[in-house]
């Protein structure tokens, strides 16, 4: 039986954070995909004018991956913001009233299923070693060396998502007008495919239910835009 280095562990975590990302990234690749797709699908039930199309998908394609992009940095800014805040706090107990500190990670061991000797003994060690650091992650479940960068996140979903969106755009643009929505269609159910199973391999789950769920989600999308672009073009909308 194989055992585990040490190695193996100490990048587990490592190993996780990018994983997250990666699935973030597939996420927001289809996210692209979906949204792009239903605006020039739903531009071209109205239209089958090459300029119409796309600047509809040039217009969603920079819309989605700003409006992306911003929500990110927002939302991730106010996770590090909480972050520093908890560091903040916890390095004034520290300063304040170590032994009460002390006692709260003893505690907070013993919870981890160690007794109360050596729950007391890694406390002061880890106290000794970077007092901070364990609070952090042993309270907290923070990493203060690895903090989350809301500039990293908010570049990642800008990429994802515009890498994702360019699928559609491509497929409606270039191809001669009677394939236009037959190879924009198929093109982007592949493409649903083939996201819905990679993010269900990063989060070992089941691929099946999850490409069906994408397919399914795509595929409605592209309808209701299709019919209504559809329905306003009989209109003169």
């Amino acid at each position: 039986m194989t055992e585990q280095t040490h190695d193996d562990e100490a990048h587990g975590g490592a190993l996780g954070s990018r994983l997250n990302w990666l699935r973030a990234a597939v996420l927001g690749a289809n996210d692209g995909i979906v949204s792009t797709a239903g605006i020039v699908v739903g531009v071209a039930g109205a239209t089958g004018d090459r300029n119409a199309l796309l600047t509809a998908g040039l217009a969603g394609l920079l819309a989605g991956s700003m409006s992306m992009a911003a929500g990110e940095y927002v939302s991730v800014s106010t996770q590090r913001d909480s972050e520093l805040a908890a560091l903040a706090q916890e390095r004034r107990e520290l300063k304040e009233r170590p032994e009460a500190e002390l006692e709260e990670l003893t505690e907070l061991l013993e919870r981890r299923g160690l007794s109360r000797e050596v729950a007391r003994e890694a406390a002061v060690q880890l106290t000794e070693r970077d007092a901070l650091k364990a609070h952090a992650s042993v309270e907290l479940g923070i990493d203060p060396d690895e903090l989350t960068n809301p500039w990293n996140a908010a570049l990642a979903s800008f990429l994802a998502f515009t890498v994702g969106a360019l699928l559609p755009l491509l497929a409606i643009v270039l191809p001669p007008a009677g394939w236009r929505l037959p190879v924009t269609v198929g093109s982007v159910l592949a493409a649903l495919v083939l996201t819905g199973w990679s993010s269900a391999r990063l989060g070992a789950a089941a691929a099946g239910p999850a490409m069906l769920r994408n397919v399914a989600g795509g595929a409605l999308a592209m309808g209701v835009t299709f019919a209504a672009g559809t329905l306003l073009g009989a209109v003169g909308v």
